[in-house]
């Protein structure tokens, strides 16, 4: 079948071309994309190096499905997940399902040998673009019209929920309210710091409210995003300034809103190197500090930061179980606990995606959505 998908020539440029998806063999399943959320690492991925259809956030429906599919149907609704659980090595039986070793996505920038691409892929050839198979990002390539993937991929569900609204589930929302929840664990009535009340922030602030923080102070140099935090659960806020190196000045305001001990847990959310070591400071001791942004670089850390038992994490996509979690956010969004509509501050059409770069890079959004046609 003839589709159309956002290709990254790896050198900063994408364009929308026609590529064409066999039909599916073995456990692979067809997707018609309705909705593909976007995020930074979208953005990044046009630096990769090599040719690649964009997009790790999606919801659509299942058109067709290989022979050995046995949990989606054509017809069902499904939000796509990017860290595809095999279900039998030692970090799926660990609940680790988020790093599975069989698995795990080709790491950003980091080609297999002779354009292989990890065990998640469907098939390198069940996509073809000029007579050639493509990778997918993260083995979904959710900005095409569709996709085709691994079963395990495929999260069905059933909530009355706009697919725009459903398509930021499988990592931006997931990202944020998990680090809160499955990793660091937020305690009712504890003091919560964020730092950067962007997408995942905002979903930080959402896990820290469910589990019933008392105090969630939001952090940001941007006050139009401060003012969304508050819809989003923020108690407090710090207006944040350039030129605070690794925040020190926020961090004496948010120990003056928490108490002179420093907050219970601390989320850093900006992706910002310099800022890595931010929320080590603004906890107290034996307290938790968690890089939530996915920071790569190199960080230079003073490690009386770390005085006196104070617990530092580097989670991936808040310890993601796809077929656990999922369900559960959209419990929470029916209940109306979790706000997702909310959360998609702008949609665009197909043909608008430089746009809504430009848009996330200014910061307009919380999320930016691309719909595509019916």
């Amino acid at each position: 079948m003839l589709a159309k998908a956002a290709i990254t020539d790896g050198n900063g440029d994408f364009s929308i071309e026609d590529i064409t998806i066999s039909e599916p063999k073995g456990d692979e399943v067809i997707v018609k994309i309705m909705a593909a959320g976007l995020c930074h690492t979208d953005y990044d991925s046009l630096h990769w190096g090599r040719p690649v259809i964009l997009g790790h956030e999606g919801a659509g429906i299942v058109t067709d499905i290989g022979p050995d599919v046995t949990s989606v149907l054509p017809g069902d609704h499904v939000i796509l997940n990017w860290a595809i659980p095999c279900g039998t090595c030692f970090q799926c039986q660990e609940q680790n399902q988020h790093i599975c070793e069989n698995n795990s996505p080709v790491v950003a920038g980091d080609a297999l040998p002779d354009g292989e691409v990890s065990a998640g892929h469907a098939r390198l050839e069940s996509t073809t673009f000029n007579d050639k198979g493509i990778e997918r990002s993260f083995n979904i390539g959710t900005l095409s019209t569709h996709t085709v993937v691994r079963e395990q991929a495929a999260v069905k569900y059933q909530t009355e929920i706009p697919f725009s609204s459903a398509s930021i589930v499988s990592c931006g929302v997931m990202t944020g309210y998990g680090s809160a929840v499955n990793t660091a664990k937020v305690t009712p009535g504890s003091t919560v710091a964020v730092i950067g009340t962007g997408g995942v922030g905002l979903n930080v602030i959402q896990g820290a409210k469910i589990s019933g923080a008392a105090k969630i102070v939001a952090i940001d140099i941007n006050e139009s995003r401060l003012e969304m935090a508050k819809q989003f659960g923020a108690t407090h806020f710090v207006l944040a300034q350039k030129s605070d190196k690794g925040l020190k000045e926020a961090t004496i305001k948010v120990k003056e809103i928490v108490g002179k001990r420093g907050a219970d847990f601390a989320f850093e959310c900006t992706a910002i190197p310099e800022l890595g070591a931010a929320p080590l400071g603004m906890i107290r001791n034996a307290g938790t500090a968690v890089q939530v942004s996915g920071i790569e670089q190199e960080v230079t850390i003073d490690m009386q930061l770390f005085e006196w038992d104070k617990i530092y994490i580097n989670p991936l996509y808040g310890k993601c179980r796809p077929h656990i979690d999922f369900p559960k956010i959209l419990e929470l969004y029916d209940k109306g606990d979790l706000l997702l509509d909310e959360m998609v501050t702008s949609t665009y059409k197909f043909e608008e995606l430089q746009q809504a770069f430009d848009d996330m890079l200014a910061g307009k959004n919380a999320k930016g959505v691309i719909v595509f046609e019916p």
